[in-house]
């Protein structure tokens, strides 16, 4: 009658039928002892009793809570060595330098509210006895003046001029460095340590522009950026002879997006958000008056340590389905996001591809939106390739039979062949709303259902027509899916899809294209 353990719930019956076995056997000599097993109704606090930690795990938090609102919730039980942001799930770990200073906090919240930025917290310890840093130098400690800056959800484009704008104005900016291989991140060197901190704590977990461009820093490992050139990637602001300007004059980016989200609310960003580089809420305010004038600066030269990424139109990308995914399949996903040139299989290496775009903004917007999406079972790894053009070499069949290069800069598929064309085209993340067009009348919900197991990719589960004119040619509407993972594989098989009418010799293009849409949301 002893209680050895517990089980899951789930593992109940594999025990019930191990023991019974147990209990048919012939054991010479021995006994067998009897085990009792009871369903036992857990208290909702023993399935959060934790041995205390110095960590402690902080939820229910505000969506505009950043690493300084934390700090001065939390201090006054005790000294704070480290705070992890997990801002899209409003949730944080805390650091304290003593398991009494975090048992000060957990019980205190335990007790009587705890207000973070104005809003009710919850506290319990870490299963961690330590929160893990991403570098070695992530001590402030050590001297490094050098933070890492990663930009979640980033819908807006981020450039240096957006970052000094952010980070300038609470301490003082030498450099800037953007990279965009995994995701969008940057490195900015300030004027001290002291600096680095006040922007670590101010900043990190703020949003840059409302509801996204989402900052989680850390520190870095170099403590002193090389740049080699000044522009929308990099920027050393430490040269002398500083000529002001207008923002971006005379450096103004060519691609159809302009520079910030201010000057281009009609080229399918939507409407221009305000600038947010600190919630209202932080200790760190700014005025109309903290935030400078923009100014170029001559071209640098070189110094140590770290150097910018030499940015590329041409996009690798990598985990693609070796029988499912093809030249053509590619440009369909990637068509959304910019003008496609050129796809090309790599045959030593399975999997991969390179893509090269219209220029390289459309590379960072694939990257943004693409990278680390799955596709037929796989996740994707979208990256600035090294070349600088894809070249027709070593082409090979597909396991589908198809080719392993195509040029598609002829196609009239892509939609950024000119400035009014790219205007009407709405670049959104990857959602499980499709928005289909160009569609001839007589295809009906039934038709397109078959169509998606024609073709052996999932069917929608809402589906919705916009009304149109009588005398249009074609109508157009929405397709809602159980996941975004399925309607990326269906937009990637059935974009671009040709319908043939058997009554008309004419074909039809059926065009879809992603709209936003949120997890709630419905056709």
């Amino acid at each position: 009658d002893r209680v050895l353990g517990f089980i899951p719930r789930e593992q109940y019956h594999d025990v019930v039928h191990n023991v019974n076995m147990c209990d048919s056997m012939h054991l010479k000599g021995n006994t067998i002892p009897c085990l009792k097993l009871y369903f036992l109704v857990a208290k909702p606090e023993d399935s959060h009793r934790i041995s205390p930690s110095p960590v402690v795990h902080v939820r229910g938090l505000c969506e505009a809570v950043v690493e300084a609102d934390l700090i001065d919730a939390l201090e006054k039980f005790g000294s704070i060595c480290y705070v992890m942001m997990m801002p899209f799930k409003r949730q944080a770990l805390v650091e304290f330098s003593t398991v009494e200073s975090a048992d000060r906090c957990v019980s205190c919240g335990a007790k009587e509210p705890v207000y973070i930025a104005g809003q009710q917290a919850y506290f319990n310890y870490s299963t961690s006895k330590r929160i893990t840093r991403p570098t070695n130098a992530d001590n402030p400690n050590s001297g490094n003046k050098v933070l890492l800056l990663s930009i979640q959800n980033p819908l807006y484009p981020i450039t240096t001029d957006v970052l000094y704008t952010v980070c300038n104005p609470i301490g003082s900016v030498l450099r800037i460095v953007i990279f965009k291989r995994n995701g969008i991140q940057a490195m900015v060197e300030f004027e001290s340590v002291q600096c680095a901190q006040k922007a670590k704590a101010a900043l990190n977990g703020a949003d840059i522009y409302a509801g996204c461009c989402t900052l989680k820093i850390e520190y870095a490992r170099p403590t002193r950026l090389n740049v080699i050139k000044n522009d929308n990637e990099s920027w050393d602001y430490t040269k002398p002879y500083l000529v002001r300007r207008d923002r971006g004059k005379g450096r103004q980016r060519q691609a159809i997006l302009g520079e910030h989200p201010s000057s281009y609310s009609d080229n399918g960003y939507g409407s221009p958000c305000p600038l947010l580089p600190l919630p209202g809420n932080s200790r760190y305010k700014l005025t109309s008056a903290d935030v400078p004038d923009m100014v170029s600066y001559p071209l640098p030269q070189s110094s140590s340590s770290y150097s910018a990424h030499t940015s590329s139109s041409v996009a690798m990308v990598s985990g693609l389905h070796s029988s499912k995914m093809n030249c053509t399949r590619i440009f369909n996903l990637f068509c959304l996001y910019g003008n496609i040139e050129k796809v090309k299989f790599m045959k030593s290496v399975p999997g991969t591809a390179l893509v090269e775009m219209g220029d390289e903004y459309a590379v960072d917007r694939a990257i943004t939106h693409l990278n680390s999406i799955k596709v037929f079972g796989k996740r994707l790894n979208v990256c600035v390739s090294k070349q600088h053009a894809v070249i027709p070499s070593q082409v090979f069949e597909l396991e589908d039979g198809s080719s392993s290069y195509k040029d598609f800069a002829m196609t009239r598929n892509n939609r950024f062949s000119s400035a009014g064309q790219a205007s009407k085209n709405i670049i959104q993340p990857p959602s499980a709303v499709l928005h289909y067009y160009n569609v001839p009348p007589c295809i009906s919900q039934e038709h397109l259902l078959r169509l998606c197991t024609e073709h052996d990719v999932p069917g929608f589960v809402k589906f919705k027509m916009f009304d149109a004119k009588p005398s249009s040619k074609t109508i157009s509407g929405l397709l809602e899916f159980d996941s975004k993972t399925e309607a990326v594989e269906v937009l990637t098989v059935l974009n671009h899809y040709q319908i043939r009418i058997p009554s008309k010799s004419e074909a039809f293009n059926s065009y879809c294209t992603i709209i936003q849409c949120s997890v709630s949301a419905t056709c």
